[in-house]
């Protein structure tokens, strides 16, 4: 799942995504890799909010720390090339895997984020258990319900995101 994530957002230049997926009986199917602008809202992703913050923290300090560009040109002729060759479908994986992982520099990438972020995780456990996070979940449901829901939300989220804290710790 991770390759043809990685895949489909290196071939496309995409630094900045989200990739819905399928898992059924052990395989993989894409279903919407398509949201080169994806909706990171804490609404749209209650649970999973604080690991898409990290993730994009930890990319954003990268490439500024690092000098990275975006590359927006798309070059698909070592795309193709593989995806033309007579390999089989793991060897075309495997091949694609490479192209992607050195697109996105994951092995300095990886070794950075050890080097640098390795105290991100437990800073975001305590900012979402933190009385100023939960001031922006109120005030994010309060602006996106309607008052007969505040309640409701609020405890639903609250519970959504105590979860996360738990499952970090």
């Amino acid at each position: 799942m991770v390759t043809i994530g990685r895949t489909v957002n290196a071939f496309f230049r995409w630094e900045f995504n989200s990739c819905e997926t399928l898992i059924k009986d052990g395989e993989v199917h894409p279903i919407d890799y398509a949201n080169a602008c994806p909706d990171v809202s804490l609404i749209s992703l209650h649970y999973y909010f604080p690991w898409a913050i990290k993730a994009l923290l930890r990319w954003t300090v990268y490439c500024c720390v690092t000098g990275r560009t975006m590359r927006v040109g798309m070059d698909p002729e070592d795309w193709f090339a593989v995806g033309d060759s007579e390999q089989g479908y793991a060897e075309k994986l495997e091949a694609y895997r490479r192209m992607a992982d050195d697109y996105f520099e994951v092995e300095a990438y990886e070794e950075f984020c050890d080097s640098h972020l390795g105290h991100v995780d437990e800073a975001m456990a305590d900012y979402i258990d933190s009385p100023e996070f939960d001031a922006l979940l109120v005030e994010t449901v309060t602006r996106t319900f309607p008052p007969r829901e505040h309640e409701q939300f609020v405890a639903h989220y609250r519970g959504l995101l105590g979860a996360w804290v738990k499952d970090q710790r």
